[in-house]
């Protein structure tokens, strides 16, 4: 069952947006100061311009008029660099944010629960960390920095124009009111259709990315048809929200028209009429109109970024809504293990009342290979992560000496006891960095350890050295390859147990040869915990546990249980027979 990350509070955005802008507060008071002055600068043209037409028809000679078109080249020239200037340092504190939000982003995720990234699926994940990644990229580069100019023009004008003409200036903001309403009207009608659609977008994500990684099963099980009639109705869902966002950003066009343009036509025939009753001279209405035309553009740009704005609030909430998962267990930073693990009365369920382990109870001895048989079902690898201690019982303890493992610090955690299963990862860098996962401190000397204590030296050597790129751009790992970087991890993370969870049978017979030749490396002098569904794992352990049910019905050794004649015997007539 998936259940989907938690949403931020609209509070809770607020409060973490200005931390992080307050973070850079000379940063953003340097930006409004330079905003500020290129504000200033921008008025005193429509100004200059009115006393020009009014010392014209004053009678006033040309060198008046030729300094005051030299006064309104300097403040043209001077507005041109100091917008350029707060341009380009908006963007600069936009970057920085940024990398801020985003590296606060990637630490909230690589610190989810296991159990909450497996619960809440892959496209939920996947959406957050490039859809509502990159839709908040803009708007804090950007964003940031034009809503920041449109506050000060719009303000700075304001301004101007009531100095200049008090009469007549209202009007300027009677616009402004106009184009408040028209986004008070259209906001919360949108707002819902952008939070289910970023919804959508998480769902359909999850989906496409099973379905791709998946294919050949997809094709097996004849799963096609199925498949494309749900991506049919995802994107007919989607097209119509999309529809219903077009239509709405239609209305909120023709709105902004309306409040945008009939100022001027009004102020200009309010002019006509006051200019000739000598109330206003003939400059100042000029001076009024292209200030009310100048504050048309910020106005007309609101209308984009208010858009904008809505799918980055919306995103936002999703991003900072990954720092809300809390976590599945409570460590203590002085716990440590010492001695076998062991499991007493453990029970667990993934959704309440449906438990799928009943009072476990297995102590592992130190050196051991202890390998877990059972039907398909009957809660093998749920025990083996309880073992890893990935999961908290729901009832019970699993210890290390007398430390919960739970309790463990994750680095003293991963010195006891790691997980390897069948699945294996490469990640786009150099195969020193893939390696280095395990351990960030790790010299090449132990690098080159870990790889040939796995095998993998030779090959890694040949083909280019620890530098060699692997993962998307560069070389292509094969499966049993990848799988021997993933045991040089664990080979230099050196645990004292493994857990096996089948980590060979992803891989075709000749890989997973090769994979088991590396792991022999890897398991000397360790505890191991074999999960196994080939049974020639179990024949060669010391002990075998036999689980049904979720339940340890058999414990001894590959003898001792074909003797008894019990559940391991009927597996392996059975396993034998095929």
């Amino acid at each position: 069952m998936s259940r989907r990350l938690p949403i931020a509070p609209a509070a809770l955005t607020r409060r973490r947006l200005i931390g992080l802008l307050h973070a850079h507060a000379g940063g953003v008071a340097l930006v409004l100061f330079l905003q500020l002055a290129a504000a200033l600068a921008s008025v005193a043209l429509p100004w200059i311009v009115g006393d020009i037409i009014d010392g014209i028809r004053a009678g006033m000679g040309g060198a008046w008029v030729r300094r005051l078109l030299l006064l309104a080249v300097v403040f043209v020239v001077a507005n041109f660099i100091l917008a350029w200037w707060a341009e380009t340092r908006a963007r600069i504190l936009g970057e920085t944010v940024f990398a801020r939000l985003r590296d606060g982003l990637v630490d909230s995720v690589v610190h989810l629960p296991l159990s909450t990234v497996e619960t809440a699926g892959s496209g939920d994940l996947i959406s957050r960390t490039t859809t509502d990644i990159d839709r908040v990229q803009m708007m804090i580069r950007q964003g940031l920095s034009t809503i920041l100019i449109l506050l000060m023009t719009i303000g700075v004008t304001l301004g101007a124009a009531f100095v200049a003409a008090p009469s007549l200036a209202w009007i300027l903001p009677i616009e402004i009111i106009g184009v408040v309403g028209v986004s008070l009207w259209y906001m919360p009608r949108t707002i819902p259709a952008y939070r289910a659609s970023a919804a959508m977008i998480a769902v359909f994500s999850g989906h496409l990315s099973e379905t791709v990684t998946q294919a050949e099963a997809v094709d097996a099980l004849r799963l096609g048809a199925g498949r494309h009639r749900t991506f049919d109705s995802m994107l007919a869902q989607m097209w119509r929200l999309e529809r219903y966002g077009a239509w709405m950003r239609g209305f909120l066009f023709l709105g902004m028209v309306a409040v945008t343009l009939v100022p001027i036509a009004a102020m200009i025939l309010l002019g006509a009429i006051l200019v000739p009753a000598g109330v206003l001279t003939a400059g100042s209405v000029t001076t009024l109109v292209m200030y009310c035309y100048q504050i048309r553009t910020p106005l007309w740009q609101a209308t984009f970024w208010i858009d904008e704005l809505q799918f980055a609030w919306i995103s936002l909430q999703r991003i900072f809504g990954v720092e809300l998962v809390e976590p599945d267990r409570r460590t203590n930073p002085q716990a440590r293990g010492d001695g076998p693990i062991r499991v007493e009365g453990v029970s667990y369920a993934y959704h309440e009342g449906r438990p799928v382990l009943h009072g476990i109870d297995l102590e592992l001895h130190e050196g051991e290979t202890l390998a877990i048989v059972g039907p398909s079902g009957a809660g093998k690898s749920t025990l083996g992560r309880m073992i890893a201690g990935i999961h908290p019982p729901t009832s019970g303890h699993v210890r290390s000496g007398q430390a919960e493992l739970v309790e463990l610090p994750e680095e003293e955690l991963h010195r006891r006891v790691v997980l390897v299963t069948q699945e294996h990862h490469v990640f786009v860098g150099t195969i020193a960095d893939n390696v280095r996962l395990a351990r960030v401190d790790a010299s090449d000397e132990e690098l080159w350890a870990a790889l040939k204590l796995v095998g993998a030296d030779s090959w890694v050597q040949d083909e280019g050295g620890l530098g060699m790129r692997v993962g998307a751009g560069g070389t292509q790992l094969t499966p049993a390859r990848a799988q021997q970087i993933a045991l040089a991890r664990i080979a230099l993370m050196d645990p004292a147990t493994l857990v096996l969870d089948e980590a060979t049978s992803l891989l075709d017979p000749e890989s997973a040869r090769s994979v088991e030749d590396s792991l022999g490396g890897v398991l000397s002098g360790r505890t191991v915990v074999a999960i196994a569904h080939r049974l020639h794992t179990a024949q060669d352990a010391d002990r075998v546990a036999v689980m049904v049910e979720g339940s340890i019905v058999e414990l001894g050794t590959h003898e001792e249980l074909l003797a008894c004649g019990g559940e391991y015997a009927a597996l392996w007539r059975a396993w034998q027979g095929e």
